[in-house]
């Protein structure tokens, strides 16, 4: 049985909200592919349709060559879904919520112990710990566990990372990095642009739609753009003054400093300089910078805007 997924114009609308317009993936099975969008671009619509908790407006969902809406009681033996939210039982321990999602699936947690073990012996010492009692990172682990005790095919998991601490966020994909060398087919969204460089391959998503489909470093090649940062004495004004000139591409905020686009392919970095000294600038520092994922996910959606 393949164990990939192919979504087909898939769409879904709540009253007046187009969560999902016209959605076309093809995730291959054993990939590790990523859904990379800020809150609200239909990440956690398409995790819920996916796992036949929705049911689409139109287009097709095959998840191992399985109908998701025809047969979805199929899906559910060969999914594990983890939420966004933490959905287990928190008055019960981290053993009781474990053997209870083996009984749901009909199996026992000794008959999968190979698929989680490297997850189980962190947890194992707080075992007799209440859910509820962990700490994020622990939690995220638990969750993982229940999704994987009935031997998946195919694990989606909804922003695992969303507040647990850097340290934490890079163990739990080294975890997914080891079920993957299992032949899992592993999907996960994620706001963290920089958690996109984990993926073998990753879709850009905002609001609904699909804006590229790649591998991140094809997707930083195919910037196209010259990119400058950008550091003045007041970068929010710099950012207003560069919004007025006349060759501005683009231009953002990114942590201290700003990363411009000239629509221009050949121009003079003294040009912008006297330009922003003549509003006013100090103390500037301008450098040709190579682009990163969000760089590429701000560009795409101007382009995007600018067809509707």
């Amino acid at each position: 049985m393949d164990a990939g997924i192919q979504i087909d114009n898939l769409s879904k609308s709540y009253d007046d909200v187009h969560a999902l317009k016209n959605i076309n993936l093809d995730i291959k099975a054993g990939e590790l592919f990523g859904i990379i969008g800020p809150d609200g671009a239909g990440k956690t619509t398409l995790f819920r349709l996916l796992a036949t908790l929705l049911l689409p407006d139109s287009g097709k969902l095959r998840l191992c060559e399985t109908d998701v809406v025809d047969q979805y009681k199929v899906i559910r033996n060969l999914l594990g879904y983890m939420p966004g939210k933490f959905s287990l039982y928190q008055d019960l321990s981290v053993i009781e919520n474990l053997e209870f999602f083996a009984r749901v699936f009909n199996t026992r947690i000794a008959d999968n112990m190979d698929m989680i073990h490297d997850i189980w012996v962190q947890i194992e010492p707080f075992k007799d710990r209440l859910a509820g009692k962990l700490s994020g990172g622990m939690k995220q682990k638990l969750a993982l566990c229940c999704a994987l005790i009935h031997q998946p095919k195919v694990l989606l998991l909804d922003e695992p990372t969303t507040g647990v601490d850097a340290v934490s966020r890079n163990e739990f994909w080294q975890m997914l990095k080891g079920l993957k060398s299992k032949g899992i087919t592993i999907v996960v969204a994620t706001p963290y642009m920089d958690e996109a460089n984990m993926c073998e391959r990753v879709a850009l998503i905002q609001e609904g739609e699909i804006l590229q489909v790649n591998s991140p470093a094809e997707i930083v090649d195919q910037f196209g753009k010259d990119l400058y940062a950008i550091k003045s004495d007041d970068n929010y004004q710099s950012l207003l003054d560069l919004r007025e000139f006349d060759h501005t591409e683009s231009v953002f905020l990114f942590g201290q400093s700003l990363h411009y686009t000239d629509v221009r392919n050949d121009f003079l970095i003294d040009e912008i300089e006297d330009y922003l000294k003549n509003k006013g600038r100090l103390q500037l520092e301008i450098e040709k910078i190579k682009p990163g994922i969000e760089d590429c996910f701000m560009a795409l959606s101007v382009k995007s805007d600018q067809h509707e």
